[in-house]
């Protein structure tokens, strides 16, 4: 059975910096790309980004420049440096892996960023 596990999220101050990791455990097969998304309170989920399986990334335009996906090279640690944080980027943050049958959904970390 496949789980995704997020960690590292947690309260920081702006202007700060959080490394989030998604942890893969079982067997995905055909993964076409990996990546993150948010999702604060009263809006909807929202791509931040992803990397494709040949290591396209791609960026949501609020991030680019702060935040960089990456993920191991067995493929099963997905990771997301996010500097320069501001309070606009508190949301819960989920790792997704979309494969050729499904995606696959994390139960997500919160990310906190105080004025």
């Amino acid at each position: 059975q496949v789980q995704l596990v997020e960690s590292g999220g947690g309260l920081v101050q702006a202007g700060g910096s959080l490394r989030l990791s998604c942890a893969a455990s079982g067997t995905i097969f055909n993964i076409r790309s990996m990546g993150w998304y948010r999702q604060a309170p009263g809006k909807q989920r929202e791509l931040v980004a992803t990397i494709t399986i040949g290591g396209s990334t791609n960026y949501a335009d609020s991030v680019k420049g702060r935040f960089t996906i990456s993920r191991d090279n067995a493929g099963n640690t997905l990771y997301l440096q996010m500097n320069s944080l501001k309070p606009e980027d508190t949301a819960a943050y989920s790792c997704n892996v979309r494969s050729m049958l499904r995606d696959y959904w994390g139960q997500g970390t919160q990310v906190s960023v105080s004025s």
